[in-house]
C-alpha cells in the first residue's frame, strides 16, 4: 500500500514536513508495510518554501538582507541544483513577523530586502524563481523591489535619486536596468487590485499599521503611472496586484513576474498529480479545516484533485469545522484537538495529538482501504 501525504503546516504548531512525519509515524502502525510518500505543499504564504524545499529535494542558501525597516539580517531561501530552481517568500525579508519587536512604520517599510533576495539567487544561477508573497510588512507598491533590481527614478531636472515612499512623488520618470531576469512566478492567493476600496492600502494597510489612506494611494498611483509610461503596460487593476502591500503589482511592472494560484503552482513543481496517481491512500491537512480552507487554500486543492483522481483523501486538522461544502471534500475528517484542551497546550502537543487521533481512527481508516 502507497500513502500520500499531503499537508500543510499546522501555523504556529508544526512544519508540513513535521505534520508528514508525525502522520507517517502513527501510520505505520495502522499500515504495517505501507510505503509513504511525504509530499509537504503550500498555498504561497509563509511555508511555501519550506515544503517545496522538502518535496523537492532542495537545499537552504542565505543571504545578507535589510528587513522592511533597514535593519540588516539573514533572509533564508529554498535552492533546487537539479533544475536551478530558487524558491522565495518575501516574508523571509520583508514580513511583518520580523519588525514585529518595534513600533510599526509603514511609511518607511519598505521590499528592498525581498529585492535583495531577488539579486542574490540570480547571483547564484537562476534560471527560474518562485517568490511567494505572503506576510508582508510593507504598503510601498514593490518600490523598494525596483530600486534594488536597478531602476533608475528621474526627477524634472534629470538628475536621478534612490526614492523612498515619502520621495518618490519627485519622480517624473523611470527607465528599466539592463540586466535580465529569470522566470519569475509569483505564488499569490488575492485577487485585490492595486488601488481603491479593495486595494492594498484600505484591505491590508491597517494590520500593518497604516492609517493614513490617501497618503499611501496617492503614491502607489504615481507609481503605477510611473511604471505604466515607462512599459506600456498598466497592472494596477490586474487580480492580485494589491497582494503583499501591492508587491504584487511591483513584481509585475518591475520584475515581469507571472501571478499566479499559489497552491496550483506548488503542485505543478512538487509533480503532485503524478504523485496522487501512485498512492492508494491521499492524506492532507492544516492547523484548521473551515470556509476559508475552501478558498483557494492547499489541503482542500489536494482533496479536489485527489478525488478527480479516484483516490480515497483523508483531512487531518487542529480543528474542523462543519462549513457548507467542506464535508464533501473528504472521505474522512479527523480533528486532533481534544474539546477541553486549552489552544496552546494542544499547539505544544501537536505531534502527538496527531498520533493518538490517527490511531483512535485506525478502523475508519483501513476501511478506506
Amino acid at each position: 500500500m502507497r500513502i500520500l501525504l499531503s499537508s500543510d503546516k499546522f501555523k504556529g504548531a508544526l512544519s508540513a514536513q513535521g505534520v508528514a512525519q508525525s502522520c507517517e509515524n502513527a501510520l505505520q502502525k495502522v499500515f504495517p508495510g505501507a510505503v509513504f510518500d511525504a509530499c509537504p505543499i503550500a498555498d504561497g504564504g509563509e511555508g511555501t518554501t519550506e515544503a517545496m524545499v522538502a518535496a523537492l529535494r532542495g537545499v537552504w542558501r542565505e543571504t545578507a538582507v535589510l528587513d522592511a525597516q533597514a535593519r540588516p539580517r539573514l533572509a533564508r531561501y529554498g535552492w533546487v541544483p537539479a533544475s536551478q530552481l530558487a524558491i522565495l517568500e518575501m516574508s523571509a525579508a520583508s514580513g511583518l513577523a520580523l519588525v514585529q519587536d518595534i513600533p510599526l512604520q509603514p511609511q518607511l517599510a519598505s521590499t528592498f530586502g525581498t529585492g535583495e533576495m531577488l539579486l542574490a539567487a540570480m547571483a547564484g544561477g537562476a534560471s527560474k524563481v518562485i517568490l511567494g508573497i505572503g506576510g508582508s510588512a510593507t504598503n510601498d507598491g514593490g518600490l523598494g523591489v525596483a530600486v534594488a533590481l536597478g531602476w533608475r527614478f528621474f526627477r524634472a531636472d534629470g538628475s536621478t535619486f534612490q526614492p523612498t515612499l515619502d520621495t518618490v512623488m519627485a519622480a517624473v520618470r523611470i527607465e528599466r536596468p539592463a540586466q535580465a531576469l529569470p522566470e519569475i512566478l509569483v505564488a499569490c492567493d488575492v485577487d485585490n487590485p492595486l488601488l481603491g476600496p479593495r486595494g492594498a492600502t484600505r484591505v491590508y494597510g491597517p494590520q500593518k499599521g497604516v492609517q493614513e489612506f490617501a497618503w499611501f494611494e496617492a503614491r502607489l498611483a504615481h507609481l503605477a503611472h510611473l511604471a505604466a509610461a515607462a512599459t506600456g503596460a498598466d497592472h494596477q487593476n490586474q487580480p492580485g496586484a494589491g497582494a503583499a502591500g501591492g508587491l504584487g503589482f511591483g513584481l509585475m511592472a518591475f520584475a515581469d513576474g507571472k501571478l499566479t494560484s499559489g497552491f496550483e503552482l506548488v503542485a505543478a513543481q512538487v509533480g503532485l498529480a503524478e504523485r496522487i496517481r501512485q498512492a492508494d491512500l491521499v492524506f492532507t491537512g492544516e492547523g484548521r479545516l473551515d470556509e476559508q480552507s475552501l478558498q483557494g487554500k492547499g489541503p482542500v486543492g489536494v482533496a479536489k484533485l485527489a478525488t478527480s483522481l479516484g483516490k480515497k483523501v483523508v483531512g487531518i486538522a487542529g480543528s474542523v469545522t462543519d462549513a457548507p461544502g467542506l464535508r464533501e471534500c473528504f472521505d474522512l475528517l479527523i480533528s486532533i484537538k481534544p474539546a477541553d484542551m486549552p489552544l496552546p497546550e494542544a499547539m505544544r502537543r501537536t505531534d502527538e495529538l496527531i498520533g493518538t487521533a490517527l490511531l483512535a481512527n485506525a478502523a475508519a481508516l483501513r476501511a478506506l482501504r
